[in-house]
């Protein structure tokens, strides 16, 4: 896996990775944009996915777990 730095497609990826570096803000981590228009954690986070300057990892969903159109199957 390659770290990705632009905003996830689906909302749910958005969220979780949105909601992980909220917390890495709480917990005093630096902002990575230069001046964040909110002080709160939650919108820093959402900004700076949208500028594209966070770095982060999504799971690989395994070939066998997808069917033909690309969605995920009940096991």
């Amino acid at each position: 896996m390659t770290p990705e730095s632009v905003a996830p497609d689906s909302k749910f990826a958005f969220v979780v990775v949105a909601a992980r570096r909220a917390r890495q803000l709480m917990l005093g981590a630096s902002p990575l944009v230069a001046n964040p228009r909110s002080h709160k954690s939650t919108r820093v986070a959402i900004e700076e996915l949208g500028a594209g300057v966070l770095e982060y990892q999504l799971p690989e969903i395994p070939g066998d777990l997808l069917d033909k159109d690309g969605k995920r199957r009940e096991k």
